[in-house]
Parts: structure tokens; sequence; C-alpha cells
């Protein structure tokens, strides 16, 4: 599946979360004119036919909170793509209360098919700790009426938050289950530069996870929501410059590769169960690729069988 991405940093959003910067997170501080669609979906076009799925995503901002006017611009400008057979469809990235039957109406008419939700929490104590200005209620219903139009949904959450324990997180996950969302992100909350969240952290009034602590949990989510029936499409922020150890990120379990974490968390579990011990020496078959999470980073899932079974050896080998 290909994704072409257009970043709408904080455009229709009509709330200042404590958490957040989407010019930093974006890594675009520009609001991208219909000129600048057109020239980045024409930048993948000699490359769209080696996919059997392309998508025109509009992320960053809540899409649905921009004027009518302007959503139905970018949508008229994505749209000849998917009459002349390039792309399939759009994606869009919006609040669970920009949603209501006129905006869905709209969106169908253009092509979209996948709306992201940033739900975040399910908590409504966490939520207005956050600054999100959405309640619980908000996301049900949004994703209730995404659902009933036909669209694909997707819920993209935060672990984290101030205000919300690793309990907090585990029942989001199950009531976000009980909405069915087709995908689901999972974004540990990490401490951006010159954000309110910052100056909480400062004043010792949030203190974030630590990365092992956040990686445990968002193993048991990425289960939960697997086991369910529902695909992970996304853990962690992506890299880039301004995200990074060096960037924008004062503190907070950021990892560049932390979804490679997650899976090398659950696929230990995993080693346990399909693993066989011969005279001290613990030997497991395993996918082919998927064999770098098995063995996890710098051999983290090796040293750890070691230290904790005191194995002479661990071969962990293709199948």
């Amino acid at each position: 599946m290909l994704v072409i991405p257009i970043f709408v940093p904080h455009v229709g959003c009509p709330h200042d979360c404590c958490f957040c910067d989407q010019k930093i997170i974006s890594g675009n501080a520009v609001v991208p004119s219909c000129d600048d669609v057109r020239r980045t979906v024409e930048s993948y076009v000699d490359i769209m036919p080696y996919y059997d799925v392309v998508q025109i995503a509009f992320f960053g901002g809540s899409f649905t909170g921009i004027p009518m006017s302007e959503q139905r611009s970018y949508l008229e400008t994505a749209y000849p793509y998917i009459e002349r057979g390039l792309v399939d469809s759009v994606r869009i990235s919006t609040r669970p209360d920009c949603i209501n039957d006129e905006i869905l109406g709209l969106l169908g008419r253009y092509g979209v098919r996948t709306i992201e939700l940033g739900a975040q929490s399910m908590n409504d104590d966490v939520l207005r700790r956050s600054g999100r200005g959405h309640t619980f209620s908000d996301t049900v219903r949004a994703s209730e009426l995404i659902k009933n139009a036909g669209f694909e949904l997707g819920l993209q959450t935060m672990t984290g938050l101030p205000g919300a324990s690793s309990e907090d997180d585990i029942r989001t996950a199950e009531k976000i289950i009980e909405l069915s969302p087709k995908i689901v992100r999972i974004y540990p909350t990490v401490v951006i530069k010159n954000t309110y969240l910052h100056k909480m952290y400062e004043r010792g009034e949030y203190v974030p996870p630590s990365l092992d602590e956040t990686v445990e949990l968002c193993a048991k989510l990425s289960v939960k929501y697997s086991s369910a029936g529902i695909k992970v499409i996304r853990m962690g922020l992506q890299s880039s410059d301004n995200i990074s150890d060096s960037g924008e990120i004062a503190a907070g379990p950021y990892h560049p590769a932390f979804g490679q974490l997650v899976r090398s968390r659950i696929d230990y579990d995993r080693l346990l169960s399909i693993g066989h011990v011969e005279n001290g020496v613990f030997t497991a078959y395993v996918p082919a690729a998927e064999l770098s999470d098995y063995i996890g980073q710098k051999k983290s899932n090796i040293n750890k069988l070691k230290e904790n079974f005191g194995y002479k050896k661990v071969m962990i080998r293709k199948a």
C-alpha cells in the first residue's frame, strides 16, 4: 500500500492540546495550497503502478474542522486522481467533535474511504487534563456515525497522558476495541519543547513513564488489539530532523525504532513458548521476515534469555 501524505499542520483544530505542536511533529510549518497538494501527488505518479492500493492522506490537522469550502477544495484537487484510476481513495485525520452527517456526505462524494479520529484516551478526566476539548462520548458518537456511513474507521490513541495510569491506558484500549475500528495507532506521549506539557514537566507536574515501562505497556495493548482483529498500523512518533533526542523532544519514552522495540517484547514471550532447550542451549525457529524482531535490538532478547534462565547459548534461526 502506498500512502501519499499531505500535512496540514494544526489546520481546523480549535484547541491547543498540552502535548501538541503539529508543526514540529509533521515537520511542516506551512499550510499547503491546492497546487502544493497537486505537486506532491504528481511526485508519486511514476511509482503508483507498483502498489496494489494508493491513498492520498490529509494528516496533521483536524481536516473536517476547516471550513467546508476549503475541505471541498482539497478534495476536488485529489479526486481527479481517483477518476483517472491512479489513486484508490483518500484518507483524512480529524477530531471526534468535528464529525457530522453533512461532513460525512461531503467526504463520501469525493472518494474518502478512511477516517482516523484522534481519540487519544477514553477517560474524560485525562482528556480534560490534556486540553483535548472533547469527551469519550464524542468519540463513541463519531465512530458510530463513521461506520454507519460506510467508511473505514481508524482510532489514534496516546499512552502516558497527564493523569493516565497504565490501567487507564489498558481500559482505553478495551473501550476502543468495543468500537471495532479497522485500524489503530498508538502514540506514547513525549514532551515536546515549548508546549504546555513541557511547562508542566519543568514544574514537576508531569513525570513521563520510562521507555521500558512504555514498551511493556504497548506490547500488551498491541496484543489486545491484534487478538480482537484490529490492525495496529503505527506505534511511536515517526523520526525526523525535529523529532529526535537531539531535536525538539525534551523528555519521554521516545525511540526512533519504538515499534520494533514493542514487537521484540511481544516476540520474547513467543520465544518462551516455541523454543526448546537441550544441554543448556536454547533454540527457536522463527519466520525469516521477523528474525530481527525476535533477536531484538542489540540482541536484547538473546541477552534476556541468557540472563533470566542461564542458558549457555541462545540460537534463534530462520524457520
